[in-house]
Parts: structure tokens; C-alpha cells; sequence
């Protein structure tokens, strides 16, 4: 592991890429962002985002009011994506295995007082916060950072595509970011027990959440 690797990413880099989000986000859709003043204005705060589409990350990194450093799968880290999504704050991650350095620099996102953005389903599925990896608990326990949901509605819609694979072009994607919760259960405990009782907490915070933006959206 080299040292840029293991450094935390940067917070102007991710800045950066924010600002890219803004043009490119406004530029192809419609966002209509609800409840961006939930995001805490200060210190770390983790946004779990539902994950239906390949939009959804690029989506509330454009719309969130603060920058965002987002795990993504190593996966998407190819040719010249590598440098840049490493050069605007972001954060590869090896979903195989335990990845410490991922581990370490997203830790270190959240020490330093920055956001934290995370897909807790693992990888894109029904968008429905079904079923939820551990990851979320742990980071939300080990740093006490609040959790912050977001529901992106409407991107996965498939009718009157131009471009295959993306939403229809200047149609409307909502973006519902909900109240901040606590995972843990202010025992400060960090046994597999309490990350798995923090874990069934989170799904119905995120459940309750993606019901509630629903019935905003009409979606």
C-alpha cells in the first residue's frame, strides 16, 4: 500500500468533483432536491443513498450541499476513470474482501470532519433498501457520524431513453434527503452483536425514510 493510497482523499478534490456533478447533473436532468438542509453544515456526517442506477452516486454528489466522498466498487476505476475519480476525493473499494485501505480512508473522511457517501446494499439492485451490508453500521458506530438518508426517485425510469442505460434526458430525478439518526445504541459498543442490532435499526430508518419520499415524490 502505497502512501497516496492510504491517504485521505481530498476534500477540494471532492469539491471539485461536486461542481462537475452540478454541471453535469443539471445539464442532462431535472433534479428536484428536497431536504438538502437536513445534511448537517458541519463535521462528519454519513449519506446512505438507495442504488437503482448508475446516476445515483454522481446524482447526490451534484445536489448535496456539502462534498462527497463516495466508496465505489473497484470496478469502476478503469483507464483514465482511476486518476480522475481518485483525483475528486473518491474512494475505491474491494467488495470481495475486508479493504483497509478503503476502511482506513474512509475513516479518515469522517475524522476529519467530511461526508461520507455510501451505498449500504452493496450494489445496485431495487433501490428498496432490502438488504444492507455491515458497512454502514461500522463506520456510523466506530465514528458516532450521523447518518443522513437519501432517495433517489426516478432514475431508473426506462421510457423515451436516447442513451441506453441512462435516464430519459431531461426528464425529472428526485433526490429526498431525510433527518440524521445515531446507529448505535449510545453504549459506544462495537461487538458483531451491537453492529448487527445497529444494522436492523438503520433498515428501518432507511425503509421508513424511502416510504416517506415516495409519498413526497408520488413515486
Amino acid at each position: 500500500m502505497t502512501t497516496a493510497e492510504s491517504a485521505t482523499p481530498s476534500r477540494q478534490g471532492a469539491e471539485v468533483g461536486r461542481r462537475i456533478g452540478v454541471g453535469l447533473m443539471y445539464g442532462l436532468w431535472k433534479p428536484r432536491v428536497l431536504g438538502a438542509w437536513k445534511v448537517p453544515a458541519t463535521g462528519p456526517a454519513i449519506l446512505a443513498v438507495n442504488h437503482s442506477h448508475n446516476i445515483d452516486g454522481p446524482m447526490v454528489m451534484g445536489v448535496a450541499p456539502r462534498p462527497t466522498h463516495f466508496l465505489i466498487k473497484k470496478e469502476a476505476f478503469v483507464g483514465p476513470l482511476d486518476p480522475f475519480l481518485r483525483g475528486i476525493g473518491q474512494l475505491k473499494v474491494d467488495r470481495a474482501s475486508a479493504d483497509r485501505t478503503a476502511i482506513a480512508q474512509a475513516l479518515g473522511v469522517l475524522e476529519n470532519g467530511g461526508v461520507l457517501g455510501i451505498f449500504p446494499e452493496g450494489t445496485r439492485g431495487d433501490g428498496d433498501f432490502a438488504s444492507l451490508r455491515a458497512g454502514l453500521a461500522y463506520f456510523a458506530v466506530r465514528s458516532g457520524a450521523p447518518i443522513v438518508p437519501v432517495a433517489v426517485m426516478g432514475s431508473a425510469e426506462r421510457g423515451g431513453r436516447l442513451i441506453k442505460g441512462l435516464p430519459p434526458l431531461r426528464s425529472r430525478v428526485d433526490v429526498v434527503f431525510g433527518d440524521p439518526f445515531e446507529a448505535g445504541d449510545g453504549s459506544g459498543r462495537r461487538t458483531r452483536k451491537a453492529l448487527d442490532e445497529a444494522t436492523v435499526r438503520i433498515q428501518g430508518q432507511l425503509t421508513a425514510h424511502l416510504e416517506k419520499a415516495r409519498r413526497l415524490t408520488g413515486r
